[in-house]
C-alpha cells in the first residue's frame, strides 16, 4: 500500500468491540496479546485507529483523561502501534498529530521506549523521567515491616479515591472504580483506621503486574508488594519511578530483574501533578 493512500484511510474512534483487532495488531509487533488491559484501556479511554482495507488496523492507540469530563486536567497516550507492514510510513506521526489536536490545551503524558521517543520529541514532547521495568518470581522477605495491609473492601473505594486524586493530583475515578473487576488483588494499607496505601495486581499473560502501588513512604510500598506477592504464584512484574532507588533495590534483592527502561514524557506541563514521593508504579504504563 503506498504512502498517498495511507494518508487518505481516515482515523475513527475505536470500542470495545475493536479488542480482538487491537490484541493482533499488538501481536503484528512482537507485543503480548494483552487482551485484558485492551479490555480496560478500551473501556475506560478513548482508542483512535485506522482499518485496514484489507483487515485489521493500519494503527492505534488509547488516551485516557483524567479530571473533569468536560475539561480534562491530564491525558495518558498508550499502546501507539503501527502494524508492521505500514511501518516507517508517517501513520503513526499522523496519528499522534490527530490526537494532539483533539486533546487541545489539555496536557499529556506518555511512556516512551527508546524507539519511540525521537518521534514523540518531534511532537513536541519532553522527557521528564524514567520509569524500570522489572520482572521476576519474588521471593519473600522475613523481616517484620509492621505495616498492616488487608483485601480492600466496597467501604474502602472512597477513601482510596480521596488518597489516588491527592497523590496523582487528578480525578482517576472512572479507572480506580475498575479495579475491582479488573485486578486479581487490591490490597491497603492501613494505620489507625487510616489507609495509608493500596496496591493492585492484576494478571497480564505469564505475569501478575503490580499496579497502581501508592504508598506513605517506602516500607509501605514494600509491606504491600509483598502481601500481594504472597497471593500469587506468578512472576510479578511491574514499572517503577526510578527516584524510588530502594525499592527498586529490594525488588532486586527479593529476584526481579531489570526488563528495561521507558521514559516519561510530557507536552504542555513541566511535570506530572501530584505527589511523586507517594507514586511508586503506574495502573499501567498505558495509562498512568
Amino acid at each position: 500500500m503506498s504512502t498517498p493512500s495511507l494518508a487518505a484511510l481516515p482515523i475513527r474512534r475505536l470500542t470495545p468491540r475493536d479488542l480482538v483487532a487491537c490484541a493482533d495488531l499488538s501481536e503484528d509487533r512482537g507485543w503480548p496479546r494483552e487482551e485484558h488491559k485492551w479490555g480496560l484501556l478500551l473501556a475506560g479511554g478513548t482508542g483512535y485507529g485506522i482499518d485496514d482495507p484489507v483487515g485489521g488496523l493500519v494503527t492505534a492507540c488509547v488516551v485516557t483523561e483524567y479530571g473533569p469530563h468536560e475539561r480534562p486536567e491530564l491525558a495518558a497516550i498508550g499502546m501507539v502501534l503501527v502494524a508492521e507492514r505500514h511501518a516507517r510510513q508517517g501513520v503513526g506521526r499522523r496519528l499522534m498529530r490527530h490526537v494532539i489536536e483533539r486533546m487541545g490545551p489539555t496536557p499529556l503524558t506518555l511512556h516512551a521506549t527508546v524507539y519511540g521517543r525521537p518521534l514523540y520529541e518531534e511532537l513536541g514532547f519532553k522527557v521528564i523521567g524514567r520509569a524500570e521495568m522489572v520482572r521476576g518470581a519474588f521471593t519473600p522477605d522475613d523481616t517484620e515491616s509492621g505495616v498492616f495491609t488487608r483485601p480492600a473492601t466496597a467501604e474502602d473505594l472512597a477513601p482510596v479515591l480521596r488518597l489516588d486524586e491527592e497523590v496523582f493530583g487528578t480525578d482517576r475515578t472512572h479507572m480506580i472504580t475498575r479495579l475491582p473487576a479488573f485486578a486479581d488483588q487490591l490490597r491497603v494499607a492501613e494505620e489507625n483506621g487510616r489507609i495509608t496505601g493500596y496496591a493492585a495486581a492484576w494478571p497480564n499473560m505469564a505475569t501478575q503486574v503490580v499496579g497502581p502501588l501508592v504508598a506513605r513512604d517506602t516500607t509501605t510500598a514494600k509491606a504491600l508488594v509483598s502481601s500481594l506477592a504472597a497471593r500469587t504464584d506468578r512472576p510479578l512484574r511491574t514499572d517503577i519511578d526510578t527516584r524510588h532507588e530502594d525499592l527498586l533495590s529490594w525488588l532486586k534483592e527479593r529476584g526481579l530483574a531489570s526488563v528495561g527502561f521507558n521514559a516519561v514524557m510530557a507536552h504542555g506541563i513541566p511535570e506530572l501533578p501530584g505527589d511523586w514521593t507517594r507514586r511508586f508504579a503506574p495502573l499501567t504504563v498505558a495509562a498512568g
